[in-house]
């Protein structure tokens, strides 16, 4: 699939205002990009694109070139872009209440908290915290676990946990860690997938375990068989909790609502805490900290945290329209189908740079045999796909829930081309 000439919507007015509508201002994406970095930080670089609409899984830039979304926002919107049920829910939420304070609370909170616990199968007495992203998520997780009186954290080399400065201190890569140090302390990293290493390192100081069951950020690395039981076994021989994070696996995004659910991931392991946010919103912002049993989710209790967006009607309204929409539609099923379509494709390829591909459902990883993927996604990008480049020799894969087999096998007639000019061999 090339990109196409699909037109954008035109400009409202000289200052470009109505841009934030979905309009375009005169100068197209050059204006646009010199505006962003006279008025943004640069934490993220130079956009690659500047983006006006979407719909479904396709997205729209500013000249009006049409991309396939197998991004969706890292693993985001999982519904894709302007869904109908989502955008009526958040509409109709918004025109009831918008927000109140955590003095209060709503219906869609209330409504949303019982969903998430019974999605997850917890036992009575389990509570839901609200926050914003999954960073936040992971702080409350780490607050919890300090809750316990113990100090010490475990957590995974290659893992990922946000960047405020608990999540930070959970995440492993030095490039991330090392210019905002010292972080909070106690913090050891193992291997991850090593249940000797994990096993050795878990005593009587150690407050929790903090495990992705895909690392995401790492590469779209499952947890291998066997390892989240042996994470659970450690932790209750050790009275330490087990806190998985499903910030980027959850919400069906593997084919199943929580990795962890998965026989081959999870084992049957039950978890004290699991986080989430990414997909729940659907592309509103929203996190959650579920605590397994009244003992774990007793931990913070009135004053011990908080946040003033947290479990707000508006965002609570669009995760529980993203629910029902997967649920309805069999986004979990056609996620397993899709995402077993995408692995066969590449791995009857048979080119030469491909050396497989890991995940499940709809978070995979293209894998190379070169360091190459920045070039590959950079191709794709080119060519009117939305990728990205998770690691040296990695291009994720992980686009909405809705993808269709059709849209994935475009991507599949395009990757030997793609891969080709990350080669420098094309004709």
């Amino acid at each position: 699939m090339s990109a196409t000439n699909t037109p954008a919507p035109g400009p409202s007015g000289p200052d470009g205002r109505a841009a934030a509508l979905g309009a375009v201002p005169h100068g197209g994406s050059v204006d646009w990009t010199r505006r962003y970095t006279a008025a943004l930080m640069g934490t993220y670089g130079v956009p690659q694109r500047v983006l006006v609409r979407g719909e479904g899984c396709y997205v729209w830039d500013a000249e009006g070139r049409r991309y396939l979304d197998l991004m969706a926002g890292i693993a985001v919107n999982a519904l894709g872009h302007a869904h109908p049920f989502l955008v009526s829910a958040v509409t109709a939420q918004m025109a009831t209440l918008g927000h109140v304070s955590n003095f209060f609370t709503t219906a869609p909170q209330i409504t949303l908290a019982e969903r998430l616990l019974e999605l997850l199968a917890a036992p009575a007495g389990s509570r839901v915290f609200f926050c914003n992203s999954g960073a936040e998520a992971n702080e409350a997780a780490f607050k919890l676990a300090r809750r316990t009186g113990r100090t010490g954290m475990v957590a995974a080399e290659g893992a990922f946990h946000g960047r405020t400065f608990g999540a930070l201190a959970l995440t492993h890569k030095p490039a991330y860690r090392e210019p905002f140090q010292p972080l909070p302390g106690d913090v050891v990293h193992v291997p991850f997938g090593d249940a000797g290493a994990l096993a050795a390192a878990v005593d009587e100081r150690v407050a929790a375990v903090v495990l992705e069951p895909v690392q995401g950020e790492g590469g779209v690395r499952p947890a291998p068989p066997g390892y989240l039981p042996a994470a659970r076994a450690a932790t209750s021989a050790a009275g330490a909790l087990l806190v998985l994070d499903e910030v980027q696996s959850g919400v069906g995004r593997t084919g199943s609502w929580f990795a962890h659910q998965q026989p081959q991931i999870g084992g049957g392991a039950a978890p004290d805490v699991v986080t989430l946010a990414k997909g729940l919103g659907g592309g509103i912002p929203i996190g959650a900290m579920v605590a397994f049993g009244e003992a774990t989710a007793g931990l913070l209790g009135p004053g011990a945290h908080g946040t003033t967006f947290g479990g707000n009607p508006v965002a609570c309204a669009a995760a529980l329209a993203t629910l029902h929409v997967i649920e309805r539609d069999d986004l979990l099923g056609n996620a397993r189908a899709v995402g077993a379509r995408l692995v066969a494709g590449v791995q009857g390829l048979g080119h030469p740079l491909l050396a497989g591909v890991r995940g499940s459902g709809l978070l995979l990883a293209v894998v190379l045999r070169e360091p190459v993927a920045a070039r590959v996604a950079q191709a794709a990008l080119e060519a009117g796909f939305l990728v990205n480049a998770v690691a040296p020799d990695a291009v994720r894969l992980a686009p909405p829930l809705v993808l269709s087999p059709g849209q994935a096998d475009t991507f599949l007639e395009a990757l030997p081309g793609l891969l080709d000019a990350a080669t420098g061999e094309v004709p």
